[in-house]
């Protein structure tokens, strides 16, 4: 089955665009198929894929490619028409087999009226009836026509209908971090937030008005398989003291408060079986990743991940290349531990 995983932090800046990518296409490398969602309004995961860069290239992208985006292909519920969901039609990778995109579109942010109606209606309007399952059954439709392995959704900073329903609809989630104190209270509220999302859609699962709904919300709850904690300054190998000292925060921050919070609704992953795929160095701690300081712009540049960048794409020479090379493959080495860590743990 297509295992569905969330990539969430209201808190902006902490990689959760590159994280997507990258992972996706190191899932990929390791024989998986996998389908990477840009549900952002902001679309910096469709412009980071495609090279687009202003509103222009968007829209003709949009008009003529011949690949339909989140918002065209959600269009029939939220609009209010009588066409049924079809599978969306994915962007393909030329360079990465088995990677598809689909991509985001600054209008998304209208789902949120409609999904926070919906959510407070509790169903008793058949016009909404269908717009709490309308995502997933498009990531359904889309997964079984195109046989993906893993989805992974890529979503906005903030604190909103549309992510609770992406979040809740989700197999798995991972919060990405940085190293610092807003990261830290964004953990502390997420506490709160997560325990109110499972509450809301608890509702949304089991109320009548909803049982005749044609595209239901799944019935599975989401677990929390650990947080990433990137965007350090590296030192010898190691984070720097500055940011050593937020990470060992945060990370008490997740085993003190978060972790608590998600086991009281079963939102968590058992810790015993973390330990054994993950091998962290704190409980729930995935993996810590260094700034990608000059590599990103290379990767930006040929539209694939730093640890697929060739010699000749990184674009320096002397010891200038030989340290990049360097951080490349230590990046290798990190994301090729991150993508086998979420496959032992979804299986």
């Amino acid at each position: 089955m297509t295992k569905k995983i969330a990539m969430f932090n209201h808190k902006g800046g902490v990689s959760k665009t590159t994280t997507t990518f990258n992972l996706g296409w190191k899932l990929t490398e390791l024989g998986k198929k996998v389908l990477i969602i840009d549900t952002d309004p902001q679309c910096n995961l469709t412009g980071l894929c495609l090279s687009l860069t202003h509103d222009a290239n968007f829209e003709e992208f949009y008009a003529n490619s011949g690949v339909t985006n989140l918002k065209q292909s959600l269009d029939p519920v939220f609009s209010g028409t009588p066409n049924p969901l079809l599978p969306a039609n994915c962007y393909e990778f030329p360079n990465r087999r088995g990677l598809y995109l689909l991509p985001g579109h600054i209008d998304v942010s209208e789902f949120d009226v409609p999904i926070s109606i919906a959510q407070e209606l509790t169903g008793s309007l058949k016009l909404v009836q269908n717009i709490p399952g309308a995502i997933n059954e498009l990531i359904r439709l889309t997964s079984e026509n195109f046989g993906f392995d893993y989805v992974l959704i890529d979503m906005s900073p903030s604190v909103s209908a549309t992510n609770a329903n992406l979040l809740m609809l989700s197999d798995y989630f991972i919060i990405p971090c940085s190293p610092d104190y807003f990261c830290n209270m964004a953990i502390s509220s997420l506490t709160s937030v997560l325990p109110t999302w499972f509450a809301t859609y608890s509702t949304v699962k089991t109320h009548p008005a909803f049982q005749d709904a044609l595209y239901k919300f799944p019935s599975t709850i989401p677990k929390f398989i650990g947080t990433i904690q990137q965007r350090y300054r590296p030192r010898n190998g190691e984070p720097a003291k500055s940011f050593q000292s937020w990470i060992n925060r945060i990370n008490q921050n997740v085993i003190n408060g978060l972790v608590p919070a998600l086991r009281k609704t079963n939102m968590i992953i058992d810790e015993e079986r973390f330990r054994e795929v993950a091998a962290p160095e704190e409980p729930y701690n995935l993996v810590n990743i260094a700034d990608f300081n000059s590599l990103i712009a290379q990767s930006q540049k040929y539209n694939t991940p730093i640890f697929s960048l060739t010699d000749q794409q990184i674009e320096q020479v002397g010891n200038i290349l030989e340290n990049m090379k360097d951080s490349r493959d230590k990046f290798n080495k990190t994301f090729t531990d991150f993508a086998e860590a979420v496959i032992g743990l979804t299986n």
